[in-house]
Parts: C-alpha cells; structure tokens; sequence
C-alpha cells in the first residue's frame, strides 16, 4: 500500500501517542480516585468543561514530555521526494515509514513537526507566565496593602505599558534590532531577580519565628536563585546548567515584560478589596508582619481568580507566541513552533493545505482547552 486512507492515517497516529493515553488514564484514575483530597484540583473533576479542558491540556503537556517517543522522524530531517507529500504518503525505498500527516514544503515531515511544536511552546508559555505572576504578585501585593506613593509610582508604570496595543509591543521587543541594542538583557536582569526576591520573601515571613529553618531555606533559594539568575539573565553560570539561546530570552522576556502589568493590577485589586477582611485584622491583631499577612492571609484567599488568569494567560501567551512565529520572529527560522510552521505552510494553502492546517488546529486545540480549563476553575473557585 502506497498511501495510507485517513483511518489508517488516524489509526496510526493514536498508535504513536500511546504513551500520552497511558499518562492520561493514570493521571485521571489517580486524580478521580482522590479528588476530595486535592482541592480545588479536586473538585476540577466534578465540573464536565473542566475535565474536558484539562484532558485537552494534559494532552498537550504529554506530547511535549514524550515528543522523543511519539515523532516518527526528526523535525528537521528532509526526505528526497517527500516535498508536499500528501498526508499517509509511503516514504520511497523504505518499508513501512509514512509521512503521517504529510511533508511540508522542505519535504520535513509535518507530524514530527507538529508534536515538536507541542514542546517548544510549553516550554516558553507557561514559565514565562509564572515569572510574570511572581513579578505582579511581588508588586501588586505591597501596592494595594500599603497604597500611597509605591502604589501611585507602579500603577503609573504598569498604565504606561498597557498603553500600548499588545502585539506593537510584542513585534518590538523581539526584533532582532532590539535584541542589538541589549535591552532585551537588561529586563531579564530586572525581570529575573523578582522570582528570587518572591520566594526568599515568602519563606522569610513563614519561618520568621523560627530562625535555624528561615536562615536555611532562604539560604538555599538565595544560592541555588542567584545561580540560575547569573545563567539565564546573564550566561554567566560557569557549569553551563542555566542558560537561554539569544532568541529565546527575547522571546521570553516580551512575554513577561507584557503580562507583568496586567498581572499586577488584578493582584493589586484584590489585595484592596481582601485587606479589609477579618482574618486580616485577626492577623494584625496577633502582631504578624505586613509582608505575613499579604502572602500568607490574602495571597491564598486570592488563588481562585489568580488561578484561573493563570490558564487564560497561558492561552493568550500561546496565540501571541504562535503570531510571532507566523511573522518570523519565532525563536529561529528553523524552528518547529507552531506559528513557524502555520507561516511556512500559508505559502501553498490553497494547493497543499495540510502543512499549515494541522499546526493550526493544534494550536486551536491547546488554546481551547486553557479556556475550558479556566471555565472548570472558575467554576469551582466560586464554591469556595
């Protein structure tokens, strides 16, 4: 058989994603089996649209774990006379070996291609969403609690950067230009240090009435932080363990430079709205520090919003990263991304639709099931 039908076609994609089915049905029976004791996470599998969001999402985290073992071949191999191959097309001179979903216009094979993709974006969205909710929890925190001039100052700043359109602030950050200038290393070198100051923050207040324990789990974030800080801001770790490609700490910090500010004034908000509750004046009443009560009175009574802005970011960042890589301001040319390969497919659309059809609707997928993911959350947040 030269050509695979589409059921074959199927058949043997499910077949490659064995391991992702094996990780879901684990992760579900577990998660089912014990959900009233895990909380919120929990009560996600009481909600039909939260489950369904998170299998779609868990998928997606699954082929970026196990892409090594699902790709059929490498990303960036090209076949002599696989060029637009039709998706279930048998590869010439070699016994059972199809392009699945079809070759691209380099004759790459978009299947491969597609679940490298999976791993390059959740590689960058959901790390860089993090640092960018540490940055506006450490500032948003201080700013609604206390107010006066810090807040005056960062709301300012924060207004400043939402002042301009989205994407204009994106395509600007991430030009090469840009990077030229070294501006690009001085936001990671500001960016970076927030998640360090969080964390010791954090343990500090927790542990404040027990030294021996504060001084030694500040010591170690302060030690292993820093070090990651020196490699990632700067590709200055000597061992080699931290460090980030030019293009993708470009890429990394206009996704934390940009969800920073909007981060920042929902944490702000809340903070207002929350410190005037009684468990606050409980807190205060007890003698506990300013920096004890934002993060461990308000900040876990803020999680239910924070969560859920947390998975629609992750969605926002992934359309905003598929939209640079279309634009070619990807992390590289030849990279596997999903808005790379959506750009590099455009081209024959109407001829061969199949390069860029199936990175779009992997694209779609993952995006949609952050939203219903964030819909479950959201749900089940409001029973608290």
């Amino acid at each position: 058989m030269d050509n695979l039908t589409w059921p074959l076609i199927l058949g043997k994609a499910a077949v490659q994603f064995l391991p992702v089915w094996i990780a879901l049905v684990v992760v579900f029976a577990l998660s089912i089996t014990y959900k009233r004791k895990l909380g919120l996470y929990g009560r996600l599998f009481d909600s039909p649209v939260g489950m369904i969001g998170f299998g779609i999402v868990m998928f997606w985290v699954f082929t970026a774990l196990f892409a090594d073992l699902i790709i059929t071949h490498a990303p960036l191999e090209q076949i002599s006379g696989m060029k637009n191959a039709p998706p279930g097309s048998l590869i010439k001179g070699r016994e059972a070996e199809w392009y699945l979903f079809g070759g691209d216009s380099l004759a790459r094979d978009v299947f491969s291609r597609m679940v490298m993709g999976a791993r390059r974006v959740l590689s960058i969205a959901p790390a860089a969403t993090l640092i960018a909710f540490m940055v506006g929890v450490t500032l948003g925190l201080p700013a609604g609690y206390f107010g006066g001039r810090f807040d005056t100052g960062t709301s300012f700043a924060a207004n400043l950067v939402l002042a301009f359109p989205v994407i204009l602030l994106f395509y600007l950050l991430v030009t090469p230009e840009i990077r030229d200038t070294g501006i690009p290393t001085v936001l990671a070198a500001v960016l970076f240090l927030f998640p360090v100051i969080f964390v010791a923050v954090l343990l500090n207040a927790r542990y404040r009435t027990d030294p021996p324990r504060r001084n030694l789990y500040v010591g170690i974030t302060l030690a292993i932080g820093l070090w990651a800080y020196s490699g990632l801001a700067f590709n200055a770790d000597p061992t080699g363990v931290w460090s980030m490609d030019p293009n993708l700490l470009n890429v990394f910090v206009s996704v934390v430079f940009v969800n920073s500010p909007t981060v920042y004034r929902i944490v702000r908000g809340i903070t207002m709205d929350l410190k005037s509750r009684d468990y606050v004046s409980a807190a205060q009443t007890r003698g506990e520090s300013p920096w004890y009560i934002m993060l461990w009175e308000i900040l876990p009574n803020a999680r239910g919003p924070l969560i859920v802005d947390f998975c629609l970011r992750i969605g926002y960042t992934t359309i905003l990263l598929g939209t640079l890589g279309f634009f070619g301001l990807g992390v590289s040319p030849e990279s596997p991304d999903w808005g790379s390969t959506i750009n590099d497919g455009r081209r024959l659309l109407s001829i061969f639709p199949h390069p860029a059809v199936v990175p779009a609707l992997a694209l779609m997928s993952l995006v949609l099931g952050l939203n219903l993911l964030a819909d479950g959350l959201r749900e089940e947040s409001l029973k608290d």
